[in-house]
This record gives structure tokens, C-alpha cells and sequence, in this order.
């Protein structure tokens, strides 16, 4: 009873925002960009928020858990590069030409083909990808459900029906406070979400703590942990696995520069990829991303948005060392209990949640995770139906339509994009139902890299370049690098080219991208 309490005040507490924030919209613009009038501190956390999703909520202490070690948290040199660079080359173009879409930055640039087709790249990509971090939303509702129900397990076909209402209903719930509120709730929604995102990972990171031998005091619980992980290929305890090399892997195999070259361009996880990789990766999603840069033209001018983008990328990595810490004491407290954990990474951090947890602080986490869905789910419905409107609706379909029209459109389109995303997030449950050995990020991550570089790829090359480029010359490029990257990768698969790791699937596809465009001449930019 006490978790429903807990969850019920969270759900009344975002419906609320949405209410109250939603009066008085009368544009597209209000609804959109709330007016450009939100705090940078409140945009910093709607980021945070969105970029914490369902699958890096459950994904990253699930990597902690499997790898026992901080590898992963290396990635976060590029976020930062990247969102640098988004925030002092992207952001004042964007500002200067009083942009909703950030498309209608490359019609201004280029042509309106240009604009078209970088936006239907955007609608097609972040539909798949956000209906695929819906269905990690999911996963703790599952086990939830099956925990009331008493069920140690069900059916596949059980599994997947059950999946499809839990994602039906936090897609309707999203659904109503975005179409209420707009960018307004999502921001201020986001920055309730944030701060109950981090009470409940701090929270069980604490029971964790006091729950491993000798948690009773930080020297119990280091020896305990110590102890615990002595066997593994990582422990904390030993310094030789604290140098550089084991926390920084630099992907070389001591076979020469083309097989260093291969183990680099397959490594999810090396310093290359943090530096090259994780950079044009968050630049593309960042910077070219109509899901995140909304929130970053919210704020009043270029510089407040600029150091939001910033600081965000500051706090990242401290972020994702916070949920693989969790991850590693998870497996310390299975190990030290003998308890078996799920077959499915994906399950560790939820089952625990689950089985394990006190009522009160479950009922906690189930609204951190709700949280995460959510926040991230309420800004892409907020920017589909905003690119919908603007590229599609008022310049395609209904030239001379009115203020209260387009807010109408995009409110409906609000609720259609929802019920995609339901069928994509219906779609990935099942694949995962079918499939227990998949892994949650590389899924979530690597669908932009099959598109994104042709987005970034085009954006670089209107703000780095002159005189080159045009509308034709950029259809071109756009799909020279997307075909470029799906060879790589299906040449991987058959072991007829290196295997592509999906950091580096937007690096390619931009550089792809930028050096076909480049080809092609371009009126000179004024």
C-alpha cells in the first residue's frame, strides 16, 4: 500500500505541472519553446533528464554489474567535447534565425529539400529510437506485476501482452500532461523527475551499502567489497586495476596498426571512442536532434542555453560513475547472498528493485524509474509534434494556417506520435522476449548511428563551409552516408569488413556525409 501511495503522489504531482503550466498557450511557439522564457538551471535538469532514460537507468548499473569496472564512464570525455562544440557553433545560428524546427535552419542555409528530408530523417529515427527506450520502461512494471501477481515467470506470449499495457499506459499518462503543458510542463515536469531520479538511486545505493558484510561502516563495506570482488578481472582494491590502462583502455592489441585499428573501430569502449566516437555521437544528438535542442531554445538567448548544454555535460560523468557503482555493489550483495541473478542484464537492477527492496523506497524507485520514461518520452512526443507541424503541416499541407490552428495540429499530433511509439516499444518487447541474450545500450545508442551522421554531416557542412553544398548535392550526401555505414555494418556481420562498434557509426556517417556534400557548389552564405 505504501508503494501506491508513493507512486500515486508522483503521478498527481506531474498532472499538476501540466495543468497549471498549460493556460494560456496561444501559439505554436509558446507550446513549443515555452515562450523562450525557462531558467538554465531548470534546462539543465530537463536535460539530465531526458538524456537518463529508462535504458540508461536499467542499462548502466546492468553494464556495472556485468563488467565490473568504470569503462564505460569513459565515454563521458566526449559528451562533454560535444556538447561544447553544440553549444558554441550550433546554438547562436539557430537563435540568429529565430528558429521552432531547427530544420528551418537548413532551408534558410540550403533549400527547403534540404529541410524536408533532414526532417523526415529526424521524425523516422527518433520514433524508433524512443519507441525502443520505451520498452525498457517496461521491464520493471513486468517483474512488478508478475511480483503482486505471485508468478515466478510467464509464457512468452504472456510476457509480451503484459508488456504492451504497461507501455500503453505510461505512453497515455506522458501523453496527456505533454498535450496539456507543452515544452513548459515537459521542462518543469523534467526538474520534479530529475530530483526523483537521484533520491532514489542515492537511496539504494545506501540500503546497498548497509546491506554487503560489514556495511555498518565505510572500512567494513570497502574490506567487504574487497573480499567480494577478489576473484574478478576487476577489483577496485588492487592498484595495478586502478592505472590508467585499466580504467582507459586504448584498444591496442600489440599486433601491428591494422589490427589495432580493427579492435578500435570494434570497441564500444576505449579512449578513442571517447574522444572521436562519443563526440560526434552527442554532437549529433545534441546539436542536430530536434528532441534536445528544443529545450536549449527555450531559454532566452544562446548563451543561457549554451551553458545549460555545458554544465550538463559536466555532471554527466559523475552521473554515469553514481549508476555503475550501483551496478558493482549489486553484484557484491547477490554474490555475498547467493542469489541468482536474472539470465537478462537488462532485469538485474529491476529485480532487485522488486524482490529486494523495503516498500516504501520500491514504491520510490518505481517512480524514479516512471521518472526516467517519462522525462524522456514527454520531450520527444514534444519535439515530434512540433517538426511535424512546422516542416509538415504549415508548409507542406496548410500554407495560411492560423496560430489556433497549428496548436490544435500539433496537439493532435501529440497523440498520434504517442501511439507509435507504442507500437515500436510493443515491437522491441517482443524482439527482447524473443531474444534474452540482447543488450539494452547498444540497442538505445545505436539506432541514431545509422542516420545521424547524415543529419550532423549536413549541419556541418552549412556552419563550417561557405560555399559549398545545395539542395541536390546534399540528398546526395545524406544517403551516401547512411548507405556507407549499413555496408560497414553488414559487411561486419559477414566478416567480409571490421566489425563497427555503434559509437563510431555517426563518425563515419558524418565524415561520409560532409566530404560528398562538399563536392557539390553552393551560393555563398551572407
Amino acid at each position: 500500500m505504501l508503494d501506491i501511495i508513493v507512486i500515486l503522489a508522483y503521478f498527481c504531482a506531474i498532472f499538476g505541472i501540466g495543468l497549471y503550466v498549460g493556460r494560456r498557450q496561444d501559439s505554436l511557439e509558446s507550446y513549443a519553446l515555452g515562450n523562450r522564457s525557462m531558467p538554465w538551471w531548470a534546462i539543465l535538469a530537463s536535460i539530465i533528464a531526458a538524456e537518463i532514460s529508462a535504458a540508461t537507468f536499467l542499462g548502466t548499473p546492468g553494464e556495472g554489474f556485468a563488467l565490473r569496472n568504470f569503462t564505460y564512464v569513459q565515454l563521458g570525455i566526449g559528451t562533454l567535447l560535444g556538447r561544447i562544440v553544440v553549444g558554441r557553433l550550433f546554438l547562436k545560428p539557430y537563435y540568429d534565425y529565430k528558429v521552432v524546427s531547427i530544420y528551418e535552419y537548413l532551408e534558410k542555409r540550403f533549400g527547403v529539400s534540404t529541410r524536408r528530408w533532414a526532417s523526415a530523417t529526424f521524425l523516422v529515427s527518433r520514433v524508433l529510437a524512443s519507441g525502443t527506450r520505451l520498452f525498457f520502461a517496461g521491464i520493471l512494471l513486468v517483474l512488478a506485476y508478475m511480483f503482486v501477481a505471485g508468478q515466478e515467470s510467464a509464457t512468452q506470449g504472456e510476457t509480451v501482452v503484459i508488456y504492451i499495457a504497461a507501455l500503453t499506459l505510461i505512453t497515455i499518462a506522458t501523453a496527456v500532461y505533454t498535450t496539456l503543458g507543452g515544452l513548459k510542463a515537459v521542462v518543469w515536469t523534467d526538474v520534479l523527475q530529475s530530483s526523483i531520479l537521484f533520491i532514489a538511486v542515492f537511496t539504494t545505493i545506501g540500503i546497498l551499502l548497509f546491506s554487503i558484510k560489514g556495511g555498518g561502516t565505510w572500512a567494513g563495506a570497502w574490506d567487504s567489497i574487497c573480499s567480494t570482488l577478489g576473484n574478478t578481472d576487476y577489483n577496485p582494491c588492487k592498484v595495478e586495476h586502478l592505472q590508467p590502462g585499466k580504467v582507459f583502455d586504448l584498444g591496442l592489441t600489440g599486433q601491428g596498426l591494422v589490427a589495432d585499428i580493427k579492435n578500435i573501430l570494434g570497441s564500444e569502449y576505449t579512449l578513442w571512442t571517447a574522444f572521436l566516437g562519443a563526440t560526434f555521437l552527442t554532437m549529433a544528438t545534441h546539436g542536430t536532434d530536434q528532441d534536445m535542442v528544443q529545450r536549449m531554445l527555450a531559454a532566452k538567448d544562446n548563451k543561457t542555453g549554451t551553458r545549460a548544454v555545458i554544465l550538463s555535460g559536466i555532471l554527466d560523468m559523475p552521473i554515469v560513475l553514481v549508476f555503475l557503482t550501483c551496478g558493482m555493489l549489486l553484484f557484491v550483495y547477490y554474490a555475498q547472498n547467493g542469489i541468482l541473478p536474472p539470465e537478462k542484464q537488462i532485469e538485474i537492477f529491476p529485480h532487485f528493485i522488486i524482490h529486494h527492496l523495503p516498500a516504501g523506497v520500491r514504491g520510490l524507485l518505481v517512480a524514479a524509474l516512471l521518472a526516467t520514461a517519462m522525462g524522456s518520452l514527454s520531450t520527444a512526443l514534444n519535439a515530434l509534434a512540433t517538426t511535424a507541424t512546422r516542416d509538415w503541416y504549415r508548409d507542406v499541407f496548410r500554407p495560411q494556417a492560423t496560430e489556433a490552428q497549428m496548436l490544435r495540429a500539433v496537439r493532435v499530433l501529440t497523440v498520434a506520435f504517442a501511439a507509435l511509439l507504442i507500437a515500436v516499444g510493443a515491437a522491441a518487447a517482443w524482439y527482447s522476449v524473443m531474444d534474452p541474450t540482447v543488450r539494452i545500450l547498444p540497442i538505445a545508442l545505436g539506432i541514431f548511428g545509422y542516420t545521424y551522421g547524415s543529419l550532423l554531416g549536413v549541419f556541418l557542412l552549412g556552419m563550417l563551409t561557405r560555399t559549398r553544398g545545395n539542395d541536390t548535392g546534399n540528398i546526395i550526401a545524406m544517403l551516401a552516408g547512411f548507405i556507407v555505414v549499413i555496408a560497414l555494418e553488414l559487411g561486419g556481420r559477414q566478416e567480409l569488413l571490421p566489425v563497427i562498434a555503434f559509437p563510431w557509426r555517426v563518425t563515419i556517417g558524418t565524415l561520409a556525409t560532409f566530404l560528398v556534400g562538399a563536392c557539390f557548389p553552393g551560393k555563398q552564405r551572407g
